[in-house]
């Protein structure tokens, strides 16, 4: 099921080409300037797009998440009890207790307004469940809450929330409305999870959780992103990523050399990336033939790549400077004539 979720939202994602994906060999000197420059004008459009994007966005959200967080805390505060709930206790069988308890909720408060009997209606006591980085309430209307906590190295980030509502038991739940980055899949989430009715709703919480890994990734992508420009971004030239951080590429002008990387992951709920491309560019050799209109082909340095697959980004990063100087001595040794 997880395996046939995954896949379809793959599909729904559209493809984009990383800048200077192309080869360069056999450029000349002049068309290699071209490309460069375009390169760059591109890469800093790009740039203007995802700021302007996360501007609007962050706008036009803010008043959402200031109104749902007072909501949150509202409800947090009315209920007293808060149960923690640990592996398998967290599933749809809960759920849908918890959706259960809400409609049994509105459904009295409705009747008690229509006899003008509110202050003598007994209510159900409220509760609380924490699930991980979840935080599942019930709100007013008929509605359920999650509230997400994010994170990176143990230090709390944002909080986003999520709220579920159907018209009976029995419908179908939606998302009327979310503080979810608008760049995340959750509508096509809500139609692949979301189950059509709650007899037949073994995936809700698959939904809840899978939204909490699409938040979470997202967070520890961009923050190793943010904590490699702090530490290294003085020997850092242009870094590109795409809005979900789910396509990095930088470039490092050192060493007499450019070093270019690229890192694309296979979904947005990866933390390492699964695509590495880590090349040498030999500067000094790229002088030397230009007069004759030949380049040197770059080198692929695996053991950057290795790296880079399966360490954080910062730690990758200062494992591929440690061990750049020899490998690019064997490099050049590599391409002395005999």
């Amino acid at each position: 099921m997880d395996s046939d979720v995954e896949e379809s939202l793959k599909k729904r994602q559209k493809k984009v080409p990383f800048p200077g994906d192309s080869s360069r060999r056999g450029f000349t000197q002049e068309e290699d300037t071209r490309l460069e420059s375009t390169r760059a004008r591109f890469t800093n459009l790009l740039k203007r797009h995802g700021e302007l994007a996360e501007r609007l966005s962050r706008d036009s959200d803010k008043m959402i998440f200031e109104r749902l967080q007072k909501e949150f805390e509202a409800a947090r505060a009315s209920q007293k009890q808060e149960v923690y709930l640990d592996g398998e206790e967290w599933n749809d069988g809960l759920l849908a207790t918890i959706r259960e308890r809400v409609h049994m909720e509105a459904d009295r408060k409705a009747m008690a307004a229509e006899s003008n009997n509110m202050t003598t209606q007994h209510f159900e006591e409220k509760i609380t469940y924490r699930a991980g980085n979840k935080v599942i309430c019930c709100l007013e209307g008929a509605r359920i809450g999650i509230q997400y906590e994010t994170s990176f190295a143990g230090e709390p980030c944002e909080v986003y929330h999520c709220v579920l509502e159907s018209r009976s038991f029995l419908e179908k739940m939606t998302v009327p409305e979310h503080t979810v980055p608008f760049f995340l899949p959750i509508r096509e989430a809500e139609n692949d999870l979301l189950s059509s009715n709650a007899m037949a709703s073994f995936s809700s919480s698959r939904f809840i959780d899978f939204v909490g890994e699409l938040l979470q990734s997202y967070v520890e992508r961009r923050e190793q992103v943010r904590l490699l420009k702090e530490l290294y971004g003085d020997r850092i030239g242009e870094l590109y990523h795409s809005l979900p951080y789910h396509m990095i590429e930088f470039v490092l002008d050192d060493f007499d050399c450019k070093i270019t990387v690229s890192l694309r992951y296979s979904d947005l709920v990866a933390v390492l990336p699964t695509r590495v491309r880590v090349f040498a560019w030999p500067i000094n050799q790229f002088k030397k033939n230009a007069a004759t209109g030949s380049h040197s082909n770059p080198s692929r340095l695996s053991f950057a790549e290795d790296a880079m697959r399966n360490m954080t980004l910062p730690e990758a990063y200062a494992e591929m400077v440690l061990n750049l100087p020899q490998a690019l001595q064997q490099m050049v040794q590599d391409r002395s004539p005999c």
